[in-house]
């Protein structure tokens, strides 16, 4: 899997429109993506949490490179993130801040539809939404995803954050590797004192297509847990994981963090 990047000398990005998409979490403020296309590849640019009063105030576009490198370490299939030090402008105002930037993942020819969507045309009567994504050939990665989602505490994986790739011509079908992970780890805490009190190990309520509202209660829906990652998570990984963050999360941060993910990995290996 590819490497992520932090590109730490500060971008000019003020030619990104900025669309607003709403926080489907129910979290305060707006998550801002844009787009482009460079030598006919589409990027997609993602913002963590703005208001127009404070500006860029979250780190969720942070998480989404932290998750990156987890997922790499554990040999989960995923989409990759970059993080950017950049220079962008909103309704006239210019902000310096971190975003996050991903390549198109689908293939030439392929179109996309939320799985929540595609369950609503496909399913058959009275059938789970897990029971419909064993049926379609996709248990492996809904298992592994319930995973994922544990060890983050993920609290925004639902129908739209799963996405259908069909190509009519080539007769195919597929997922699209996972993606979406900003709302999960510390997401909530906005200060030092918040994030030294946060319970790693707290079942927080969380939105899940698949499952329940509980991260750890989904994880009963995995057929076999030992089947779900190819890679084991060392303490040696923590320094893979944060490298070169030091210039943009603390270091308080980064160890709540690591404190989260390694003692909810240890955990799910006793279940």
């Amino acid at each position: 899997m590819a490497d992520s990047k932090i590109i730490l000398e500060k971008q000019d990005l003020t030619y990104l429109n900025w669309s607003h998409i709403r926080s489907s979490s129910g979290t305060a403020g707006t998550f801002l993506k844009s787009e482009s296309v460079f030598d006919g590849r589409k990027k997609y640019y993602k913002l963590s949490n703005f208001d127009q009063l404070h500006g860029v105030t979250g780190h969720e576009c942070v998480n989404e490179l932290i998750v990156d490198r987890l997922l790499n370490v554990l040999g989960v299939e995923h989409i990759h993130y970059d993080l950017i030090n950049a220079v962008i402008e909103i309704d006239g105002q210019e902000y310096t801040t971190f975003l996050c930037c991903s390549e198109d993942f689908k293939e030439r020819g392929e179109s996309k539809a939320a799985v929540d969507d595609y369950y609503a045309l496909n399913a058959e009567k009275g059938e789970t939404h897990y029971d419909f994504c064993v049926r379609m050939g996709w248990q492996k990665y809904v298992d592994t995803m319930l995973a994922v989602d544990y060890l983050i505490l993920n609290r925004d994986r639902h129908g739209a954050n799963m996405e259908v790739l069909r190509n009519p011509r080539q007769r195919t079908l597929r997922l699209a590797p996972l993606f979406d992970h900003g709302l999960s780890l510390l997401c909530t805490c906005a200060n030092e004192p918040e994030i030294e009190a946060f319970d790693v190990m707290k079942d927080r309520q969380c939105q899940c297509f698949i499952g329940g509202c509980s991260c750890l209660e989904n994880l009963s829906l995995i057929k076999d847990k030992r089947m779900v990652f190819k890679g084991k998570l060392t303490e040696a990984d923590k320094e893979i994981i944060f490298e070169g963050l030091d210039d943009v999360i603390s270091k308080a941060h980064m160890d709540k963090i690591w404190e989260m993910i390694y003692k909810r990995y240890k955990k799910y290996e006793e279940l």
